[in-house]
């Protein structure tokens, strides 16, 4: 083969891999179906944010697990350069299996996804009980009151994920609820709802919905809008809906990290959790298929909880529609 003719193949092959790799990645950096992780909100700064949220979520998790453990890639620059002389398929199967190899060894305790709405983020965990560790989070900074990010507004574990129609919530959360309201378990609670990029579904059945279920689960679950001892976060995403329920909602400040830490010079009382769950319940329903710009305009509002105003509000109320 000529040096003319071999060159060719090896540009032919470089472009075919890079498309290949190009469409691999974007693919595998996007929230889907099945995920668990974290949600975390922020003010128009993505990038720092996520720098920010890696940093403290392994300063947390090295204390609670221990340190990760890496594993270094197998592959190496003389092999590459073999790569390179060898058939375009040859070269492409090898590819594909150290690939493969890759990803098994490299599976990191978090990693930052494509969350499909702006100023949101996601961080799909491995081996993590994000729940938890984001309640530990929390319960530290609210402690000590010590302010460790600047751009990070909050922080939303993620432990169950399902399309984002109503047909698919209600038989997801069918099982999904049961460890915390099925007999003989039983709560007050709350339903958190939030609607991003997304405009099949309507707030209110979402929540009434879901109300009906935890009732049928056990009578005694009671709605509690004012201090819950859960709250059932529903988060939509486009076509995905992220769930969780958490402890200590309203005592955390609705897991807003820059609140959190804040002195608790003024406690939540019943009039502002009214007021706020009828505003919530006039601005949902136009908003509800919109990215967060009035949400991000309301989190800069100086003097009031950066998740007061339209981002963790807009579905608490709702859970009231429920007679249980």
């Amino acid at each position: 083969m000529s040096a003319v003719q071999n060159e060719s193949r090896k540009r032919s092959k470089k472009r075919f891999m890079a498309g290949h790799h190009s469409k691999r990645w974007k693919g595998s950096r996007e929230l889907e179906v099945g995920m668990q992780g974290i949600l975390i909100t922020c003010n128009m700064n993505e990038r720092k944010c996520t720098a920010e949220a890696l940093n403290l979520l392994g300063e947390y998790a090295d204390k609670l697990y221990g340190l990760e453990q890496l594993q270094e890639n197998t592959g190496s620059s003389s092999e590459e350069e073999e790569a390179e002389e060898e058939d375009v398929d040859v070269a492409l199967k090898k590819e594909v299996a150290q690939l493969r190899a890759s990803e098994t060894k490299q599976e990191r305790r978090f990693q930052a996804l494509d969350s499909g709405a702006n100023n949101v983020i996601f961080i799909r965990t491995q081996n993590i009980e994000s729940d938890k560790l984001v309640h530990h989070i929390l319960s530290d900074l609210h402690t000590t009151k010590k302010k460790k990010s600047r751009v990070i507004l909050r922080m939303l574990p993620v432990t169950g994920t399902c399309k984002a129609f109503q047909e698919d919530m209600v038989k997801y959360l069918t099982t999904f609820l049961e460890p915390w309201f099925k007999t003989p378990s039983c709560a007050t609670y709350q339903i958190a709802f939030k609607a991003r990029n997304s405009n099949h579904n309507k707030r209110d059945e979402i929540i009434k919905s879901i109300a009906g279920l935890v009732g049928k689960m056990n009578p005694k679950n009671k709605v509690d809008l004012t201090n819950p001892e859960l709250t059932i976060i529903v988060e939509v995403i486009k076509t995905v809906c992220c769930l969780s329920v958490v402890k200590d909602y309203t005592l955390y400040r609705k897991y807003n990290v820059q609140e959190v830490v804040k002195d608790d010079i003024l406690k939540p009382d019943v009039t502002t959790a009214k007021a706020d769950a009828d505003t919530s319940d006039q601005t949902e329903k136009p908003d509800a298929g919109e990215t967060d710009r009035r949400e991000t305009k309301g989190e800069e509002d100086k003097g009031t909880s950066v998740s007061e105003k339209g981002e963790g509000d807009e579905g608490e109320g709702g859970g009231s529609e429920s007679s249980h």
